[in-house]
């Protein structure tokens, strides 16, 4: 048998496996088990755009769970997230905020200080046990700021086949030791800034990978981008459900539980791999001037492997959502299934990282299964990553904050609001202290979307569509004046002047 190191039994011990955390449940947690209010489940899929379910009409037989699933649960064909990457996507969700108050929109930003309680786990309160899992270690910076109103943290690393992150061995502060340590020290991709122990770190990191053998993935063991967590998506899977049958004993609880899939890097098992190899040839769509300029011949090829994976995690969730219905999970509990942001395969652009606010980047799932429902109910109205907030509080019958941005979900308890307005924001270049210069923003209003850049080129641009009549966003209307466009843009920058005023007076 193989020696096991003091490193590796500690974290056996209290940190990787999600059933032996929830072990060390407080006696104050099982004193909420009295308690009626409904249980919530938020599983988040990293990186999932609705533009490639074949749930929302996709052409690929993508996610024959998703659709299953939906059969008895509420489905939001116009959802939208906050931003297009994982900071203000996941902050708008966790605060009911947009990015523009929350101020989580670089790359690994946070939220503003004096809005760190403006949070679900927060709102929800301590008659909830609260848990926050997430693969993704930019959420967990948010996990760090929010740590004393969460029950369970369980880390990054949980349910992962290799790990070698170092920021976990400080949990009094999460935040500052994931920066610190993994984002500062020891990640791959980019130089490190320890030349010793960074470097010492990649070969012991790659040998560890040299002597794994996991025949079930062609290319390779997915990984969670840049940063030591390697994985199988049926240990994830196992994990989570895992972790649900012990949260059993804490009824009430939250738990937000955030899958790197199908996220980047693409690698399906051998089941899934090559699925779609077909005769699928999307729209080419020309290149965006403020895009990558990447040939369309390479997107269709990355997009069929990005479909594999869509695929193989929708198999999974095939599993868990099995467990779920067999173990009484759906009985009880709201249980939303969402995403943080989406994916480009267009214009250029492959993946999420870029100025663009085009469908596929912000057009997101969300799929919301009431305790006892049994048919579906399709919702086409637009709606927000910023509306989960207030409908959590809604179904737990608390008073909604007044800070919130969002409102309650039509089919949840709120209603459908044809005049609303709703927005998504990139802006990983500007301060978050300062005023927005450098932006792409969006403002979605029945059929009708507007995108609006700023401070990228000498002159600040608009581009309208009607989604109704151009789902693929190829015929701009702006440069035909219609009258909707100027009211668009007129409401659009007011809120801009609005929400850069306090900045400005701080400068």
């Amino acid at each position: 048998m193989s020696k096991v190191s003091r490193r590796d039994f500690l974290k056996l011990a209290g940190l990787t496996s999600g059933a032996l955390a929830m072990s060390q449940l407080s006696p104050e947690s099982l004193r909420r088990s009295s308690n009626s209010l409904p249980n919530i489940v938020i599983v988040l899929f990293d990186a999932m755009t609705a533009r490639d379910l074949s749930l929302y009409g996709f052409k690929r037989h993508t996610t024959p769970n998703f659709e299953k699933f939906a059969q008895k649960a509420i489905v939001y064909n116009a959802h939208h997230s906050g931003g297009n990457f994982t900071t203000p996507g996941t902050a708008t969700l966790l605060t009911g905020t947009y990015p523009w108050t929350h101020r989580a929109f670089d790359i690994a930003g946070v939220v503003e200080q004096d809005r760190v309680k403006h949070n679900i786990f927060t709102a929800l309160g301590n008659q909830y046990h609260r848990l926050a899992f997430s693969q993704n270690l930019l959420p967990n910076y948010f996990f760090g700021q929010f740590h004393r109103d969460i029950d369970t943290i369980l880390p990054a690393s949980s349910f992962s086949a290799i790990e070698q992150v170092h920021g976990e061995w400080f949990k009094n502060d999460l935040d500052g030791a994931y920066r610190s340590y993994d984002n500062f020290m020891f990640q791959d991709g980019v130089p490190p800034a320890s030349l010793v122990f960074g470097l010492a770190d990649r070969i012991l990191l790659r040998r560890r990978e040299a002597s794994a053998h996991y025949a079930d993935y062609p290319r390779g063991l997915p990984r969670a981008g840049d940063h030591p967590i390697f994985f199988q998506l049926k240990d994830v899977f196992n994990g989570l459900m895992a972790t649900l049958d012990e949260l059993k004993s804490v009824n009430p609880y939250c738990a937000y539980l955030h899958v790197w899939p199908p996220h980047a890097p693409y690698k399906a098992t051998r089941e899934f791999d090559s699925k779609f190899q077909d005769n699928y040839h999307p729209i080419n769509k020309p290149d965006n001037r403020l895009g990558d300029h990447t040939p369309n011949s390479s997107l269709n090829s990355r997009r069929q492997n990005y479909d594999e994976f869509i695929a193989n995690a929708d198999n999974e969730f095939g599993r868990l959502m099995k467990y779920m219905e067999s173990n009484g999970v759906l009985d009880n509990s709201y249980v939303f299934v969402v995403a943080d942001h989406g994916e480009s395969f267009e214009r250029g652009v492959e993946g999420h990282v870029t100025k663009l606010l085009y469908e596929p980047l912000i057009h997101i799932p969300l799929i919301v299964s009431v305790p006892g429902q049994q048919t579906r109910q399709d919702i086409y109205t637009p709606t927000s990553n910023a509306d989960i907030l207030p409908t959590l509080m809604h179904l737990s019958g608390q008073s909604i904050p007044d800070w919130t941005e969002g409102t309650v979900l039509p089919g949840l308890g709120g209603v459908v609001d044809p005049s609303r307005s709703i927005f998504s924001m990139e802006a990983k270049t500007n301060s978050a202290y300062a005023p927005l210069t450098k932006a792409t923003l969006t403002m979605r209003k029945g059929d009708y979307k507007l995108i609006y850049y700023t401070g990228f080129e000498p002159q600040d641009s608009f581009e309208l569509y009607n989604l109704a009549e151009d789902y693929e966003e190829l015929n701009d209307l702006y440069p035909k004046g219609p009258s909707i466009a100027k009211a668009l843009k007129d409401e659009l920058l007011q809120k801009l002047d609005s929400v850069n005023a306090p900045y400005r007076r701080k400068a």
